[in-house]
């Protein structure tokens, strides 16, 4: 709700959106089992990586609460829009980044860009799970057949 109403103001500042998003706007995270925040961003955050982690980590277990992250990479330079972040990392440090934090949160992180999919946790697991369903249907397999050839 309160960040349709807000500005862009060539800032990432990650704790205090966090804080408030926290602290004030889940006013009844008591009564709910489990929530989930979601973090849409294209860059690193303004504070140092640490210290959101450890922040994350101790709100996340007083509850329920996850923090997920959506990594979107912009091809386009940076300052080409006149807006300079008052942090800067690369792509791969900005996603190392947010893996650390979604980590500190039990969240999930997932990184894309305009050509496609870099990295999903969600996929990932999807792709564990058929790996794991193959080699189980491979084993069931070779039971079958040890078993016709006993007979």
């Amino acid at each position: 709700r309160w960040v349709l109403s807000l500005q862009c103001k060539g800032s990432r500042n990650f704790m205090s959106a966090l804080r408030r998003a926290i602290e004030v706007d889940f006013k009844d995270k008591e009564k709910h089992k489990s929530q989930g925040l979601y973090l849409l961003t294209t860059g690193i955050p303004d504070q140092e990586t640490h210290s959101i982690s450890a922040y994350v980590a101790e709100v996340c277990r007083g509850f329920d609460l996850q923090l997920h992250v959506c990594l979107f990479s912009v091809t386009k330079d940076v300052g080409s829009s006149g807006v300079i972040p008052a942090r800067y990392a690369n792509p791969t440090e900005t996603a190392s980044a947010f893996k650390e934090i979604v980590q500190a949160a039990s969240g999930r992180f997932h990184w894309f860009g305009e050509a496609g999919i870099f990295e999903s946790d969600d996929i990932t697991s999807i792709v564990s799970e058929m790996e794991k369903a193959k080699n189980y249907s491979q084993k069931c397999a070779f039971l079958v057949e040890s078993l016709k050839h006993r007979s």
